[in-house]
């Protein structure tokens, strides 16, 4: 099993999280909603959007072809990625909350 260090964005502490994907999966480290508004109103937590833009913290090793042969992963630990709205599963380990979704579904990596 793998282990994956998952950094909250605003908190800055790490949390060591034993979680190997499997297949074509990806676990995302969720980044935070903002909580004011362009114009500088406050968001209560009811009221947020749901983030759609994250890190990737894990990789399964990649989908199993039909001629028996691994297809590479595309992204990797550490690509901030943008994904689908309602794609994926959360799961909340400990104060991370975390996605964990197909490679497929991954919409766009984002290049800083």
């Amino acid at each position: 099993m793998a282990t994956a260090t998952a950094i909250a964005p605003k908190a800055k502490s790490k949390t060591s999280v034993k979680f190997q994907p499997m297949e074509d999966r990806v676990l995302i480290q969720s980044n935070e909603a903002d909580e004011r508004t362009s114009g500088g109103i406050i968001l209560p937590d009811t009221a947020k959007e749901k983030p759609q833009r994250g890190t990737i913290v894990a990789v399964g090793p990649g989908k199993i072809l039909k001629n028996g042969k691994r297809a590479p992963m595309t992204v990797k630990v550490g690509d901030e990625v943008l994904y689908g709205k309602y794609s994926g599963t959360e799961v909340d380990f400990g104060a991370d909350r975390l996605v964990v979704t197909r490679e497929s579904d991954l919409l766009a990596i984002v290049n800083q």
